[in-house]
């Protein structure tokens, strides 16, 4: 609940006038989520997201804190990753998630949608991350989708993406 040095992640709160009084006949909801600041007492929403401050001020979000894994021994934040993909020219979202097809196999695999017109090749966006990440945080199949597949609320459905095993 204090700033966070340049370039550390951190836990990203919100508040000021816009903040909710909480969740809508969830109380226990609420009461994880909403807070009041120890020392300047104002109401805080905290929102799930990392993030980290840049030299120039500006927030960098670096993904959910729910989506750290564990693959291989290594503690891995797949934000870190999608943000280092997104940085790929044409891409317009992607999401790096962890596969277990096989069991006990657990292995990162990107999903990418591109922008219009934009074509890819799945080892040059591997050679890309590559050069700015460690090797075991590079998604071993990167899959290029038209869409994301959606929950009726909207979200990325995260159990609906395809299997690398799968055709798409």
């Amino acid at each position: 609940l204090s700033p966070c040095p340049t370039w550390v992640p951190g836990s990203l709160y919100i508040g000021g006038i816009g903040v909710a009084q909480g969740y809508w006949h969830d109380e226990q909801k609420t009461n994880a989520s909403f807070i009041l600041h120890p020392v300047i007492g104002e109401r805080l929403y905290r929102t799930g997201d990392l993030g980290r401050y840049l030299p120039d001020g500006n927030i960098e979000f670096l993904g959910r804190e729910d989506f750290q894994v564990k693959v291989q021994g290594y503690r891995i934040e797949l934000g870190e990753i999608e943000a280092r993909l997104q940085e790929y020219p044409g891409v317009d979202l992607c999401i790096v998630t962890v596969r277990e097809d096989t069991p006990k196999e657990k292995r990162l695999v990107g999903y990418v949608v591109a922008k219009p017109g934009a074509v890819f090749d799945s080892t040059k966006m591997r050679a890309h991350l590559s050069s700015k990440l460690p090797e075991y945080m590079v998604p071993s199949v990167i899959m290029m989708l038209d869409r994301f597949p959606l929950t009726a609320n909207g979200k990325v459905d995260r159990k609906a993406l395809p299997s690398p095993s799968r055709p798409v």
